[in-house]
């Protein structure tokens, strides 16, 4: 029987070969790997898209491309090291490679939108942006480009003007509660300390306590700054007369001595200030030394902060006479200053202030209301932002550690000298008057020279020491380079 006969009841078997099975599993596993490696594919594919779409918004278009081609060659990489090897593939490297060299220029050539001018100030009212347009009824094919500019956000970029207000507003305005609340506090411990004042001394005629600063005259630049209450002496006319301090022994130029005179007529001891004597002249020394023991010692502190409703204590640490307000709803500072005013409105009003050497028993010129009244009038001529402009200095000068040496009586004086050569004061220009401020502070520091406006024989840097001068006039020099740095 030949090959082609069959047995009976046995069915034939068929002509064609049978496959192999070695063969068959070869190809089952190439579609396997086929699979993983589109779904490979699809999912790094993802994730570039992904990571360029957003690192366009935070890196710009520069930055994207260098993570975009960094990104496609590791994915490069990772296909190389994981898909199987075969003809197809070493044939289509270069395709693939060209068409993401396609989509990289395309990424890099997509124009950059561009954010809508700002205004001037951040008074000014800004525009509504413009309304989207309405989107066709129906399905529509919504790409990954139409929701990439739907949903990112438009860079903002402020310019230093706006900066300078937004740093106005957050750190020296101060809200007009706390304002008001300020001063009531300042004007009840006023009260007090009045009452106690002449029932622990009637003999000494104290005039009516006034607060004063400048939370009272518009300057206060944030919430640290001092309030002021003044206690007047009241001095007998005829028997007091005012000594430059250039013409005592001290040669001071800040300062005035309160001399006794008449002592032929009016003995010594005929005078209730008679006792704070020291070489024929009052004693603000003496005078301090006695205010500073009833602050600290004599009055019931404890019992006045219950019935105001805050916590009041002396700082004993001090050399003047503070006393440390804590309210629910802010903290101050209060400073108490003994006066001496002369009769006549020419005469400078004097402070027991503590000072060193020969001047400790003189008393030093106030020149703040002066100054105060002088900027009121200049803003109050063109409307202008003098007054602004140093509550701007004094507040970022108090907020950086390296330019605290710098007060309020330096920095009112380069505000008096630009305030009277400038023209344009208008809110527009207030960034470019604070550059000029410290421009002029440069300057003033490189000379070691800050002339008083009221009085030219006054070198304010003159208590200064060359290392004190040398740091601020390099903080000063580096905030000029980069003035965001200082808000």
């Amino acid at each position: 029987m030949g090959p082609s006969q069959a047995l009976p009841g046995v069915p034939a078997r068929s002509a064609q070969p049978r496959p192999r099975p070695r063969a068959a599993g070869r190809q089952t596993m190439a579609e396997f790997s086929q699979k993983r490696g589109k779904q490979r594919d699809e999912v790094l594919g993802s994730t570039v898209d992904f990571l360029l779409a957003n690192a366009r918004l935070v890196l710009g278009v520069g930055g994207a491309a260098v993570l975009g081609i960094a990104t496609l060659a590791v994915k490069r990489l990772i296909d190389r090291a994981t898909s199987p090897r075969d003809e197809d593939d070493a044939k289509g490297d270069t395709t693939r490679l060209e068409e993401s060299w396609k989509e990289l220029n395309l990424l890099t050539a997509t124009p950059r939108q561009q954010p809508r001018p700002p205004p001037a100030a951040l008074s000014q009212p800004v525009s509504p942006p413009d309304p989207l347009p309405a989107a066709p009824e129906g399905p529509t094919d919504t790409g990954p480009e139409m929701s990439l500019q739907l949903s990112s956000p438009v860079p903002l970029c402020l310019t230093f003007q706006e900066k300078l207000l937004a740093f106005e507003q957050t750190h020296v305005t101060i809200p007009a509660a706390h304002v008001a609340l300020a001063k009531q506090l300042a004007g009840d411990i006023g009260l007090e300390l009045q009452a106690y004042l002449r029932n622990k001394f009637p003999e000494l005629p104290f005039g009516a306590l006034v607060p004063g600063g400048p939370l009272y005259d518009g300057l206060q630049a944030g919430a640290a700054e001092r309030v002021h209450i003044l206690v007047p002496l009241v001095l007998e006319a005829g028997l007091w007369s005012l000594v430059p301090g250039a013409d005592t022994v001290a040669r001071d130029p800040r300062c005035w001595a309160v001399r006794r005179t008449q002592l032929e007529f009016r003995p010594r001891g005929s005078s209730p200030w008679d006792r704070f004597l020291v070489g024929g002249y009052l004693s603000s020394r003496v005078l301090l030394e006695l205010l500073r023991k009833a602050l600290a010692s004599c009055i019931n502190w404890p019992a006045i902060g219950s019935l105001l409703g805050c916590l009041i204590r002396p700082s004993v640490a001090a050399e003047e006479l503070l006393l440390e307000v804590q309210h629910e709803r802010l903290e101050l500072t209060v400073a108490v200053l003994l006066v001496v005013a002369g009769a006549a409105p020419e005469d400078p009003l004097l402070l027991a202030w503590p000072l060193e050497g020969l001047a400790g028993n003189l008393w030093l010129q106030d020149l703040y209301p002066a100054e105060a009244a002088r900027l009121r009038v200049l803003d109050e001529r063109d409307a202008g932002t003098r007054r602004r402009l140093l509550r701007l200095l004094c507040g970022v000068c108090r907020r950086h550690p390296s330019l605290q040496r710098l007060d309020r009586r330096h920095l009112t004086q380069v505000v008096l000298r630009l305030g009277e050569h400038e023209a344009d004061w208008a809110e527009a220009a207030l960034g470019a008057r604070f550059l000029q401020a410290l421009e002029a502070l440069v300057d003033s520091l490189e000379r070691a020279s800050l002339p008083c406006q009221l009085n030219p024989s006054v070198n304010l840097f003159g208590s200064l020491r060359d290392e004190e001068i040398d740091a601020l006039g390099f903080a000063l020099f580096c905030g000029l380079q980069a003035p965001e740095w200082l808000l």
